[in-house]
């Protein structure tokens, strides 16, 4: 009976057919469930479904998903080994590799973003963001020539390549090319004239070569384009503090911290345009507060500030 029931109803009791069966249910379960968590940011629950899927089965997409998600939640060594395990998987997929090289950038592992962004390329020369990989990669290991090479194929491939254009603009400050680098912002704004990072990178040529009224212009322009851009206030106090205007660094840097009572350099900037302006009990009031807030930014506290007016008092976008 067992087998006219078989035949007729069209099914199969193989057990190693069942079982595959089942764990090919499983497996589907949990790489959907992990897909609906992810979208819903149940972070840990997504690692544990998509963990589950890949032990029953080594399949490609629930990898990428993973590495998605250590890669938000900066469990970078899981998510490089997972690559890792992925371009073995299939060692001609580029995309992999664009993923490791961002890995190894977040990690600060020069040489292997550069060696993954080298793979990329291997596979698809004509892939731009694998050039803007490798040129980021050069910068970061101090290559200027070679990062401007590689920024340029990028841009070569791809003219609306904003990212690799600032990038590029930054390497071109650092060698003093500042007509080169002014080319770069400009076409950049010509994109996007709210763009902010070009906008900051604007103002910081205008200040090194000495035009501080159109310095103050670009900085002044983040702050109203964006009152939260910590960055923009800070070099625009910074440059008011140069100018010896110490009341109108004062104003800026209170604003800045009623916008942001957690912004320790704004305190640390403010107590120095008080101590620049006479007020020595406010300058230790403020420098107090700025080190509880951050203790390691602002080290070597002996009662006096040492970024004094004609000093270092920061930078932009590591310059």
């Amino acid at each position: 009976m067992g087998f006219f029931k078989s035949f007729f109803s069209g099914k199969s009791e193989n057990p190693a057919d069942e079982k595959q069966k089942n764990e090919q249910k499983n497996f589907e379960i949990f790489k959907y469930d992990g897909m609906r968590a992810q979208r819903m940011g149940r972070i840990d629950y997504a690692i544990k479904c998509f963990t589950e899927a890949l032990a029953i089965q080594e399949d490609f997409e629930t990898m990428g998903y993973l590495t998605q998600v250590y890669t938000q939640t900066n469990q970078l060594d899981e998510a490089r080994q997972l690559l890792q395990r992925m371009t073995k998987a299939e060692p001609e997929h580029t995309a992999t590799y664009l993923n490791l090289a961002h890995v190894c950038y977040m990690q600060e592992d020069y040489p292997a973003m550069a060696e993954a962004a080298q793979k990329a390329i291997a596979i698809e020369e004509g892939n731009a963001m694998a050039h803007y990989l490798l040129g980021k990669a050069d910068k970061s290991r101090g290559d200027g020539i070679m990062c401007i090479a590689h920024l340029t194929k990028a841009i070569v491939l791809k003219d609306d390549f904003t990212e690799a254009r600032l990038l590029r603009a930054e390497a071109l400050v650092q060698m003093q090319q500042y007509k080169e680098a002014t080319e770069d912002i400009d076409a950049i704004l010509a994109q996007d004239p709210e763009d902010e990072s070009a906008l900051l990178l604007r103002g910081k040529i205008e200040e090194t070569t000495g035009d501080l009224d159109m310095t103050e212009h670009y900085y002044r322009r983040v702050t109203e384009l964006n009152p939260f851009n910590e960055q923009a206030f800070l070099y625009l106090g910074q440059l008011y503090i140069t100018r010896k205007k110490m009341t109108e660094a004062i104003e800026l840097f209170t604003e800045a911290i009623e916008l942001n009572p957690n912004f320790a350099e704004a305190y640390h900037e403010r107590g120095r345009a008080k101590l620049l302006n006479g007020d020595k009990e406010g300058s230790m009031e403020d420098m107090r507060k700025g080190l509880e807030l951050n203790p390691k930014e602002i080290q070597n506290f002996n009662g006096q500030y040492g970024n004094q007016p004609g000093g270092n008092t920061g930078n932009i976008l590591g310059l």
